[in-house]
């Protein structure tokens, strides 16, 4: 199975005749990606790559039945164009727009709760379920059919650890980039959550960094309701004090938010953390052995 998105994913694209929109528009149809429609206003009537475009993301709901929004639409506006995707009754929305406002964003998230939106992102690379849909901007190539779920607050990160979790014949069910600003959509407890319910993930591999207290509270949770092992690596162990790494979110201030506090944190969870990226398979594999014993 998979999680959020597959092949029967009703994809627009909110941004289309963009240029980053069109192009990743090419790269998810190729992969297989149902998209039925596209968002650029003004442009009703046109077509890219063959998907026909519409003014609004409700004239695209009532044309197509779409599901799925994916925004590739300016810092400035993507917050409305989020917004005018759950007004429409868009289920899920993945949000790669970078440097959008966090007041922004602190003001359209109890619309989308109110309205039961779904949303990845911002600041993400998106998500994929392998051999049925790419929503986003991941490269389709890495990625392989399998039982392991992951999760990244890196995107960077997420390229180098799936291609590891390939080469060591650890396929994918689902592979979600959360992103790193502060104010964001599912992040770790509500997409391990879902797959704890997935009956064909039988682990799960966390991408964590500094900044924030979300690894702690994931461990926590992972102590009190997981039952399937769960591997992790925190980016940013060298990072100092109140140096950002990177990402929005990824920031040690006031002595909260370092690396070794989340590594204790899921160490006291039984999770095992890897020093480097390249120690995940391994890992992973021992925890795999030890539920066979």
């Amino acid at each position: 199975m998979s999680i959020l998105v597959n092949k029967d994913t009703k994809l627009i694209v909110q941004g289309i005749t963009g240029r980053d929109g069109k192009f990743h528009t090419g790269l998810m149809s190729k992969y297989g990606t149902n998209i039925v429609g596209g968002v650029s206003p003004g442009k009703e009537g046109e077509t890219v790559e063959g998907i026909p475009v519409f003014n609004s993301v409700e004239n695209a709901v009532k044309a197509t039945g779409a599901n799925t929004s994916i925004i590739f639409v300016p810092a400035a506006y993507a917050a409305d164009a989020i917004l005018e995707a759950s007004e429409a009754g868009i289920q899920l929305v993945v949000a790669i727009s970078e440097g959008v406002p966090v007041q922004d964003m602190i003001r359209i998230t109890p619309i989308l709760k109110q309205n039961g939106t779904l949303l990845i992102g911002p600041n993400c690379p998106g998500l994929i379920t392998p051999g049925q849909s790419l929503v986003g901007i991941l490269p389709a190539m890495i990625f392989k059919e399998g039982n392991i779920g992951f999760i990244s607050r890196s995107g960077t990160l997420t390229y180098e650890v799936v291609n590891l979790l390939t080469l060591n014949d650890f396929g994918q069910t689902t592979c979600v980039g959360i992103g790193g600003d502060p104010v964001a959509g599912l992040y770790f407890i509500d997409l391990l959550e879902r797959f704890e319910n997935d009956p064909d993930t039988i682990a799960v591999v966390l991408i964590g960094e500094i900044g924030g207290d979300a690894e702690e509270q994931t461990a926590q949770f992972i102590h009190e309701k997981m039952t399937k092992p769960v591997v992790a690596f925190i980016a940013g162990q060298t990072a100092p004090p109140g140096k950002r790494m990177g990402h929005a979110g990824a920031i040690i201030s006031s002595g909260s938010g370092t690396a070794e506090e989340k590594i204790a944190a899921f160490n006291r969870a039984g999770v095992p953390v890897a020093k480097e990226p390249a120690e995940i398979p391994e890992l992973l594999r021992k925890k795999l052995a030890g539920l066979k014993k």
